[in-house]
């Protein structure tokens, strides 16, 4: 679906990404771990097209379709290829409705009927009784699952979370993992995590790339993400 090979990214003068390769299968939940400032909102930022790579490559493989180059893709493109985003800070349309924030969403990628029309509400529920709510109006949770809704309601084919832990509780942690285990399992939607928490990796990746100062220094399934290799790599970064 998505291959990396040898990308780097500068901020300035400051070498941020060094020589990254990743392969992201179809189907596949993969985790991108690491502590704070290890280069793992900078990953997403490339492949997202908020930051340019200064070199290597990204290459987006859709079936019946030659590669693509996805740095040939404008950022506010690349949804149309089917990468589906939420970042940190949520970005939704506080001024509008729930069902107006989806409906923008859907507009965004040139669709006028959501193909996820009649299954968005079974994936949130709690979004249901709110859908003519103003999205400044509703919790904290439940913005963060406007926000997912909003990324799901076009029915990506890749959906990218940053630091989706840093909801609002242990409560949220456990339902966001239900969730992307249903879509990932269930649906076969592919999913790039990338996340600090480790009981969320293990629990719903299949596979992990661990970064420590911008180089990926482990990869592999994430069975073989035993306390050791946390230890040396995440404990040596404080």
């Amino acid at each position: 679906m998505l291959s990396l090979r040898a990308v780097n990214q500068y901020y300035g003068n400051q070498h941020t990404l060094w020589n990254v390769d990743l392969d992201l299968p179809p189907g596949i939940c993969t985790g991108i771990i690491g502590l704070p400032g290890m280069g793992k909102t900078t990953l997403i930022n490339c492949i997202t097209g908020l930051l340019p790579i200064a070199s290597g490559s990204m290459v987006w493989h859709a079936a019946n379709a030659p590669p693509c180059d996805l740095q040939a893709v404008a950022a506010q493109r690349r949804h149309q290829l089917g990468i589906g985003y939420v970042p940190q800070e949520r970005r939704i349309f506080s001024q509008l409705t729930v069902e107006e924030n989806m409906h923008v969403a859907r507009m965004a990628k040139g669709e006028t009927q959501g193909s996820m029309q009649g299954e968005i509400y079974d994936l949130f529920p709690a979004l249901y009784p709110l859908r003519q709510t103003r999205a400044s109006a509703i919790n904290e949770e439940q913005q963060y699952q406007l926000a997912l809704a909003n990324a799901l309601v076009t029915r990506p084919r890749l959906l990218i979370l940053d630091e989706p832990s840093r909801g609002p509780g242990q409560a949220f942690s456990l339902w966001l993992a239900q969730l992307l285990m249903r879509l990932n399992r269930e649906l076969g939607l592919s999913v790039l995590l990338a996340e600090q928490q480790l009981s969320l990796i293990r629990r719903v990746a299949d596979r992990f790339c661990l970064l420590y100062r911008g180089r990926s220094v482990a990869q592999g399934r994430v069975s073989e993400l035993d306390d050791p290799l946390i230890a040396h790599w995440m404990a040596s970064a404080r």
